[in-house]
């Protein structure tokens, strides 16, 4: 054994004199328990700032993600706006040039221009609509593939007329029309 050991052996009946006091200690308890310690935290110059900087920094990638998001899609439809004015523009310009071969033919009687050019008008009707349809939808294909499928019908009727005129043209004389 050691020292410690023996002193507490030797000494035991004075530990025995000593007995704790239940009932101090309890009150001693009760009385801490009744105040009440809060730390407020958002009281703290520090915690404030902290939070500060987290709202903005929150308030910032939110704002970023939605600019970025409005320019990725602004970027896709200024992409499908600039091959539809591409297609557009070709089409136009192929269309205008045989209504105007047509306008100027001779061979062609008022009755049949005045039709063909009604009928001309009503396809230029239905493709402003679809062209109306196009700017609230940009990526709709289903619309493109009408627009495009106007320019088309009107370049075959188009086509068509100027293919029977220089039919009758060429068997009554040898010109005609090369488009």
């Amino acid at each position: 054994m050691d020292d410690f050991e023996k002193y507490i052996s030797k000494n035991k009946h004075l530990f025995d004199d000593h007995r704790a006091d239940k009932r101090k200690i309890w009150d001693a308890i009760e009385s801490d328990l009744d105040k009440q310690k809060t730390i407020y935290l958002w009281k703290s110059p520090l915690l404030k700032v902290a939070a500060t900087l987290l709202v903005l920094f929150g308030v910032f990638s939110i704002m970023q993600l939605y600019l970025n998001s409005n320019y990725n899609y602004n970027k896709q439809n200024s992409v499908a706006h600039q091959e539809l004015q591409d297609i557009d523009s070709y089409y136009k310009n192929l269309v205008s040039f045989q209504v105007q071969l047509v306008k100027n033919n001779t061979r062609l009687q008022p009755e049949n221009k005045k039709e063909f050019l009604s009928f001309m008008d009503e396809l230029d009707e239905e493709y402003n609509t679809l062209r109306q349809e196009m700017t609230k939808n940009l990526n709709n294909e289903y619309i493109l593939e009408a627009i495009v499928n106007n320019y088309k019908k009107r370049i075959e009727l188009i086509e068509n007329l100027l293919k029977q005129i220089n039919e009758s043209k060429n068997t009554n004389t040898n010109e005609g029309y090369i488009l």
